[in-house]
């Protein structure tokens, strides 16, 4: 049994001024806790510890780990160039490989408002446009980048990216039924708010906020999947016992956590972030060693090697507004770690 007395006070504390809802979960030594907070929406139902979240970019992770499972298959490799798997893409010649578009250096830009697009068409835009540095040259964080990756998942595996991720990653992860992407309306009691969109003129629920993924369906590489926080650090956990082989090679999981590029903000493995700095949400005390991801949405999830620590954190902090959270995240995370240093010490004296 865990108590988290600091990270619980730091989630109270930014009630209803950052979120509406948060449900966090931390694992450590073979010991969990869990903790939702708040309302779905305001006046409606409280937060449970399944309830479902818009994930954003923690999409990225599952998706990455579709990828690498195809490279541990023999269906893809990383550092061979992705041309023949989309031949059609503008800079395919330039030499662009899975490595690359993992770690976030194939050169591709971030992204595009997507309502500024003449036709809506996030792919072709994502084909088209031109490239902000050369493939391998720096880490450009691209949410095309990995648009691009769930189109070659999707031909490589000869399926749809919805249909992949359940199969590659959901269900050998053992994650929760309802986690994926597209929920139907009867979770719709499940799954927290997001934003007053004024764009698509509703209240985001159940629907990928993201714009793009919203424009492509509702499934796309860089996000879309709604999940509870159990399944999020089920998948931190699957990384962290790289030995396990839950879902990888244990050499190629080691891999994915590992530096791949360097970036004065974070360092980047392979869909994975590497902890930089103090200023990663994260905040102080953790490792770096430390590997992770964040989502628009509210949603964060960091794993420490060195401390067996898994923390998932999931809000709707869109809800409120689009500004900065990282204050609240690295508050929550850094009270995670040391709520659970006594628990550590115990663990250590064979209490």
């Amino acid at each position: 049994m865990i108590e988290l007395p600091r990270a619980e006070e730091a989630v109270r504390a930014h009630l209803g001024v950052r979120f509406t809802a948060a449900v966090l979960r931390v694992e450590r030594n073979g010991a969990s806790a869990e903790r939702a907070i708040g309302e779905l929406q305001p006046g409606g139902f409280p937060a449970q510890v399944d309830s479902l979240f818009d994930y954003a970019s923690l999409t990225k992770l599952f998706v990455a780990t579709a990828a690498l499972r195809l490279v541990a298959q023999g269906v893809l490799a990383l550092d061979e160039p992705v041309a023949p798997w989309i031949p059609q893409w503008r800079h395919a010649p330039a030499g662009a490989t899975m490595r690359m578009l993992l770690a976030h250096t194939a050169g591709l830009r971030s992204g595009v408002d997507v309502r500024t697009l003449p036709d809506g068409d996030v792919y072709r835009y994502a084909l088209e446009s031109d490239l902000v540095a050369d493939p391998g040259e720096r880490v450009v964080y691209s949410d095309l980048g990995f648009i691009l990756l769930g189109k070659i998942i999707e031909r490589a595996a000869g399926a749809d990216l919805e249909r992949v991720v359940r199969r590659e990653v959901l269900e050998p992860l053992g994650a929760s039924a309802d986690a994926g992407y597209l929920p139907p309306r009867s979770l719709r009691g499940r799954i927290a708010v997001t934003e007053r969109c004024a764009w698509r003129g509703r209240l985001m629920h159940g629907e990928v906020h993201d714009e793009k993924c919203f424009a492509m369906g509702g499934v796309a590489g860089h996000a879309g999947i709604f999940g509870d926080a159990r399944t999020a650090a089920a998948l931190g956990r699957a990384y962290l016992e790289a030995e396990r082989e839950i879902l990888l090679p244990a050499a190629l999981a080691r891999e994915a956590v590992s530096e791949q590029a360097w970036d004065p903000i974070l360092r980047r493995g392979l869909g994975w972030a590497l902890r930089t700095s103090e200023e990663n949400s994260c905040g102080r005390y953790w490792s770096p060693r430390t590997f992770g991801h964040t989502g628009f949405t509210g949603t964060c999830l960091w794993v420490d090697p060195q401390r067996d620590l898994v923390a998932a954190l999931l809000t709707n902090s869109v809800y409120v507004d689009r500004s900065d959270t990282r204050a609240f995240r690295q508050a929550v995370f850094e009270g995670a770690l040391l709520d659970t240093e006594a628990l550590a010490a115990g663990t250590r004296l064979g209490l």
